[in-house]
């Protein structure tokens, strides 16, 4: 609209130049004065002065010139008329044409404008349409995508049901019977438990009521000449010099905790000239400990990757020193024809202790009172031997098996092909088992003879390696542990743990578990610092 009212502007001025020139162009005939014959009328009306001929003719030619005068001003009055429309209709036409040529320009740059604003939408539009075909690729893809999950879902709900049937065909059952199983399986466990906790409260009782009437018949009894042990949870080891303790300790610490790490073993190094301490409840891993990094010293090489080579060099060793010292306890008691897997743990037990009593020490006490019992009473001496050397053959499985050490012998013994009657006299050594024979009497009373002897046990130590034990026990039954080390005398407990299956927020999970199953199930003086470490490592070998 507004292009198309500058063009009807435009013709309009266009008209009026055309006609104001066409005007200027026309021939200009002044206007004359009226005369002739309203001249000579007037005069003819006038009275005619009665004058001479010679003013007549006087009078004749002043009208003439009168006449005349009037028609040259009335020319130069047409003239500078005509000039004036001249120079009126000029500046007229140069105007029209600046307007005309400003309008132009305008509409020019309106058009080139609204060009611009075409080309611009028409760019916008192509940019649309094309964003609305990418929109509706991606709808048709998420479309296929949704009908392809579909179809996934639908069969994996098939494949859950062939499962399912697969598993009621197989067990005989449907879920529903399958979970009334689990359900009555827990409840029969949780009455199970409950069994357990009372028949440990009743044992308890009797066994202090046991315990006192004991005393009373062992100072009756002949007293066995027989060593008398200490406790200790340290080892010494001398070194060389003091500047080997830099070496142990490593840059920045790294040696030693490397070697804590993996033995399981504290290191105390302190102002003791040319020695260091290692501390460690559980004297196998002690033992371990100290082999290992004696070798380490003589070696000269500490460092973490030979830590873990000399950790398993002595691991080894110490499995060599358990077998023969089983043996040789075997070749004491004259005891043959034995499984060679409790010859294993019998040598085991010269590193364990119970209330500071050697238990393997123990076992060959108890074994010559009750030989010396059944030669008494005329009995099978081999058999009753036999019985009272193997009753605490379960001590060497309290850490890797839950339950009482009697019960976990016995299951040993039975399992290695051991007698019935071997087998009775070990589970029923501690009453959680009726005895029904003589080698199982004699058993507890040489037990008993042994152990209530003066100065045999302790019973501070024992409490606080089982606390030790109890809190190890709690973090290896946690899923996804590797190892599990009580450090700082019970103040720090480290589990190791699988990095394939546990991460970073299961550890975190999982400390805090085993801090809460802490302080639920002990007692302890002070604090218990539970750390958890997910380590993971990858080696390659450069050929």
């Amino acid at each position: 609209m507004e292009a198309l009212a500058a063009v009807l502007i435009v013709a309009l001025l266009t008209l009026i130049t055309l006609v104001l020139l066409l005007l200027r162009r026309l021939p200009v005939t002044p206007r004359l004065p009226a005369s002739g014959p309203i001249e000579a009328r007037e005069s003819a009306e006038q009275p005619k002065p009665v004058v001479a001929g010679a003013d007549t003719a006087t009078a004749e030619r002043a009208t003439a010139d009168t006449a005349t005068a009037e028609r040259a001003t009335a020319e130069r009055a047409t003239a500078e008329r005509a000039t004036a429309e001249r120079a009126t209709a000029e500046r007229t036409s140069e105007q029209s044409r600046r307007l005309f040529a400003q309008q132009r320009a305008e509409a020019e740059a309106r058009e080139q404008r609204m060009a611009d604003r075409e080309t611009r939408l028409e760019q916008r539009e192509t940019r649309i349409e094309a964003h609305a075909g990418r929109v509706a690729q991606r709808d048709v893809e998420a479309a296929a995508r949704a009908s392809e999950l579909e179809q996934q879902i639908a069969r994996v709900a098939e494949c859950e049901a062939e499962q399912q049937a697969t598993l009621e065909r197989l067990a005989a059952m449907t879920a529903a019977e399958a979970r009334a199983e689990l359900v009555r399986q827990q409840e029969q466990q949780a009455r199970r438990e409950a069994a357990v906790i009372v028949r440990d409260i009743e044992h308890e009782a009797r066994e202090e009521g046991e315990k006192r009437a004991r005393s009373i018949v062992t100072l009756a009894v002949q007293r066995v000449a027989s060593e008398q042990t200490a406790e200790s949870v340290v080892s010494v080891l001398h070194l060389p010099g003091d500047e080997m303790k830099g070496r142990i300790i490593g840059r920045e610490g790294r040696n030693i905790r490397a070697f804590e790490a993996v033995t399981g073993v504290n290191v105390i190094i302190d102002d003791t000239p040319e020695a260091v301490l290692l501390s460690c409840f559980d004297p196998v891993r002690r033992e371990v400990g100290r082999l290992t990094l004696e070798a380490l010293v003589l070696d000269g090489r500490i460092h973490p990757q030979r830590i873990e080579e000399t950790y398993e060099k002595s691991k080894i060793e110490v499995e060599a020193l358990c077998r023969r010292a089983g043996e040789a306890a075997l070749v004491t008691v004259g005891i043959t024809e034995i499984d060679d897997t409790l010859i294993d743990h019998l040598g085991r037990l010269r590193y364990r202790t119970s209330y500071g009593q050697n238990v393997l020490g123990h076992l060959l006490e108890t074994a010559h009172i009750a030989g010396t019992m059944a030669a008494e009473l005329r009995l099978d001496v081999p058999l009753v031997k036999r019985c009272a050397f193997l009753h605490d053959i379960g001590k060497a499985l309290t850490h890797e098996v839950e339950g009482s050490h009697a019960i976990i012998g016995a299951d040993l013994a039975r399992r290695l092909g051991e007698s019935e009657e071997v087998v009775h006299a070990i589970e029923a050594h501690h009453n959680e088992v009726a005895p029904h024979s003589l080698e199982a009497v004699l058993t507890q009373a040489s037990d008993s003879c042994s152990g209530g002897r003066p100065g045999a046990r302790r019973e501070s130590l024992e409490s606080y390696v089982h606390r030790l034990e109890r809190i190890e026990a709690i973090a290896a039954a946690k899923p996804g542990v590797e190892k599990v080390f009580a450090m700082q005398a019970g103040r720090e407990i480290r589990v190791m743990v699988q990095p394939d299956a546990i991460d970073d927020l299961g550890a975190q999970i999982l400390a805090r578990e085993v801090a809460q199953q802490i302080e639920e199930e002990l007692t302890y003086p002070g604090q218990i610092r539970v750390t958890v470490v997910r380590e993971s490592r990858a080696s390659e070998v450069a050929r």
